[in-house]
């Protein structure tokens, strides 16, 4: 019998990466990963890629994470909003306005991939309430780590799991199946504001004192599919 590491409680996709993104109740799941997931991302003249760090491919752009961004019911085009929720009308003239910035646009993935690692990032709750007790007072849900899969361990199930699940495949919903690669290395966007969390220097040194600045798992696609909130995820 194959062992049950427990079941998806929220699924969030990042039509534009490094901004907030969309919790779903069901996504079809491809080869690069979570369809239209991080498909579009912030792009400067030099074509490096808004985020919350400075890399050969990335470019650190405070307050993209107080954006959302989102598909509208049959677009493959992402809406972006504004930090009030509101949708804009043109999302390149809205970044360049708010980023005080006239070389950047929204971009569609093309040759460079968007994302940072590999595609799918799974977090356990047993891990997050692990952050939660470690820094008190301080607002923490998986928005600041921000995995596609939060998934419902059972009680008593240690923090840092997903450690155990790394070489190792695992079903979940229709047919999908992930491969277990290694884990994130967090960075100082874990800190940052975005919409109703504030900024806190605790949350990256906790994870840093704790667990090396690693947290999740980072998995390949073996197999394509459909997952849905209540799926198990199951190791195969």
């Amino acid at each position: 019998m194959h062992p049950t590491l427990g079941t998806v409680e929220r699924i969030w996709r990042y039509p534009v990466k490094s901004t907030g993104g969309e919790a779903l109740e069901r996504v079809d799941v491809e080869a690069r990963g979570l369809v239209g997931d991080r498909l579009y991302a912030v792009r400067d003249a030099e074509g490096r890629f808004g985020s919350g760090k400075n890399t050969r491919r990335f470019r650190r752009m405070p307050g993209l994470l107080r954006l959302r961004s989102r598909y509208p019911d049959g677009s493959d085009v992402p809406q972006l909003l504004a930090p009030d929720g509101v949708p804009v009308p043109d999302a390149t003239a809205y970044l360049r306005a708010y980023l005080g910035r006239d070389d950047v646009e929204l971009a569609r993935e093309r040759a460079v991939s968007h994302f940072d690692q590999l595609p799918v990032s799974v977090l356990t709750t047993a891990t997050l309430d692990w952050v939660r007790a470690a820094v008190p007072g301080v607002p923490v849900d998986e928005r600041r780590f921000r995995p596609n899969l939060l998934v419902r361990t059972p009680p008593g199930t240690r923090p840092f799991v997903e450690d155990d699940w790394f070489g190792r495949t695992a079903s979940v919903g229709d047919g999908a199946r992930l491969h277990f690669e290694r884990s994130s290395e967090r960075c100082a966007m874990t800190n940052e504001a975005q919409q109703d969390l504030p900024h806190s220097p605790l949350v990256l040194r906790a994870i840093a004192r704790g667990h090396a600045m690693r947290l999740d798992a980072l998995a390949t696609v073996a197999r394509p599919g459909r997952v849905r909130v209540g799926d198990a995820l199951v190791l195969a």
